[in-house]
């Protein structure tokens, strides 16, 4: 686990002011809600949310080498990306099992990459270890910028407000240098990798407090609502999201975990190229993904292993909430393919609990 920076326990105590609940776990303060799980749910699904993501780190890239190398070594096409374009890419083992996620932002003279981090070590470490003759630097840039999601169906009317008509020129999976009320900072408009729209704000770090200060008081009309990280874990879940580490790590394929649209088959090679090829007929995997439901209350912290009737191991699962909205329990999770199926029934089991769940399929996007 990481230990947190200065910075970052700089922005969890500006974020107190705004009643939230704040947590330790493993080093890390984590704001686990500002309001209620209800309304803060609400605003993501029905309004505007806005989720300080403090768990992702940021590596910069400088160097007339940077795109084509990234290129090289990752799973997306990378050499075509344009000054202002975003795009996310895999860095995959020889195996195709997952390094870590990158959403690369290209500046022109150097390249940002926004990685979780969990997985930020690992991607450093990878990057570093194939550099070899190239024109590419690399180094640590989490200090730069704290980043901010901006999320739900009300988001881009919401910043319309403070941006006016730049909100129009940023097209999907591009971002801009914005000015507003004085305020300068990177706007980002981009679709992830279920398919879903949103907006990152980055920005140094005493804009960033004027920033969130100014939304909080001139919300006007819209159901607007700092985010904490349960509410945003049961959107996720919902919504068949996966995150680092609990579903995205170094045991997974991206086939596994569907993150389809962040494989270009068509491009040349890269590390863990062949491995993903073969994988690319979806029937290799030997697990995938899917969403559960149970019937009884439980912990979101307890771990469960599926089994089938005969009381073969299946899969197992990585992430549990409530869900304020379906009214039970429900979880991501991994099980053997010829089980994942929409509305089959397997056993999920601890030390003492056992109980009957049913599987939700997840969409391809």
């Amino acid at each position: 686990m990481f230990e947190m920076d200065s910075l970052n326990q700089d922005m969890i105590t500006f974020f107190s002011s705004f009643v939230s609940d704040i947590h330790t776990v493993d080093q890390m303060e984590t704001i686990k809600s500002f309001s209620t799980v209800e309304n803060e749910i609400f605003s993501l699904n029905n309004g505007v949310g806005l989720k300080y993501m403090n768990t992702l780190g940021i590596i910069e890239l400088k160097g007339i080498d940077s795109l084509n190398f990234l290129n090289r070594i990752s799973t997306n096409f990378m050499s075509n990306l344009n000054k202002e374009e975003i795009r996310s890419t895999i860095f995959t083992s020889d195996k195709g099992l997952i390094i870590g996620l990158s959403t690369v932002l290209n500046f022109d003279n150097y390249l940002l990459l926004v990685t979780s981090k969990f997985s930020k070590p690992k991607v450093l470490s990878w990057i570093n270890k194939y550099i070899i003759g190239d024109d590419v630097k690399v180094s640590d840039a989490s200090h730069r910028f704290n980043i901010f999601e901006i999320i739900g169906p009300q988001s881009e009317s919401f910043l319309s407000m403070f941006v006016g008509d730049t909100i129009n020129s940023i097209s999907e999976n591009s971002f801009k240098v914005v000015n507003a009320e004085g305020v300068l900072f990177f706007l980002a408009r981009f679709t992830d990798s279920r398919g879903y729209s949103k907006f990152w704000i980055l920005a140094e770090h005493e804009n960033s407090k004027k920033l969130i200060s100014y939304f909080v008081e001139n919300k006007g009309p819209f159901d607007f609502n700092l985010i904490g990280e349960d509410s945003y874990n049961i959107y996720k879940i919902e919504n068949g999201i996966p995150s680092e580490p609990n579903e995205i790590n170094y045991m997974m394929n991206p086939y596994e975990v569907k993150l389809f649209d962040l494989i270009d088959l068509k491009k040349g090679s890269y590390i863990g190229q062949e491995v993903i090829s073969r994988l690319s007929n979806n029937d290799i995997n030997q697990k995938n993904l899917i969403r559960l439901c149970f019937s009884e209350t439980i912990e979101a912290d307890e771990k469960f292993v599926l089994f089938d009737a005969e009381k073969n191991e299946i899969g197992n699962i990585t992430s549990i909430a409530f869900s304020p909205k379906l009214k039970k329990n429900i979880a991501l999770g991994f099980i053997k393919n010829s089980f994942a199926v929409q509305g089959t029934k397997v056993l999920a089991r601890n030390g003492t609990k056992s109980f009957e769940v049913i599987v939700h399929e997840l969409p391809q996007k």
